[in-house]
């Protein structure tokens, strides 16, 4: 479900519709199958019905996807932060994309359910925030739940 090449370090995006693209570039480039924009144009329709910003700095950008058999998920940080139009109004700087088949509501909610969990700690997000490398940030993630 997540791989170490799924993580940017750090972010280029300035926007929501720009994390969005970065976090799809990361699955698509790994699956040539995968059509990044079709991805992109499911999890913006996702957003329209509600912002994923969870808050305490943290969203779950998520959406069903045909052409997948199992969920995917990536992740990314953006160091200055942005607006994600949150729940809390605060910026999001931790950004965890999940992509599930389009017949997988429970394992779908399920991993949402995990992801959400695992982001509530407070030291868990703030070692995300200071680790220095890619390999850190895989290996947080990993030691937080074997799940992933």
């Amino acid at each position: 479900m997540f791989d170490e090449d799924h993580i940017l370090v750090d972010l280029k995006a300035k926007d929501k519709k720009e994390v969005l693209e970065e976090l799809a570039q990361v699955i698509t480039g790994h699956d040539p199958s995968l059509e990044k924009s079709s991805l992109v144009k499911v999890l913006l329709e996702r957003e329209r019905l509600g912002s994923t910003g969870i808050g305490d700095g943290v969203a779950i950008p998520h959406g069903k996807f045909q052409g997948i058999d199992q969920p995917i998920i990536s992740f990314g940080r953006s160091r200055k932060g942005l607006d994600f139009e949150s729940m809390d109004g605060a910026p999001a700087y931790l950004f965890f994309l999940l992509v599930a088949p389009e017949n997988s509501a429970s394992i779908h909610l399920k991993a949402l359910a995990r992801i959400a969990k695992i982001l509530k700690n407070s030291s868990f997000r703030k070692t995300l925030m200071e680790a220095s490398s890619r390999e850190e940030i895989y290996r947080t993630i990993i030691q937080n739940d074997e799940e992933f």
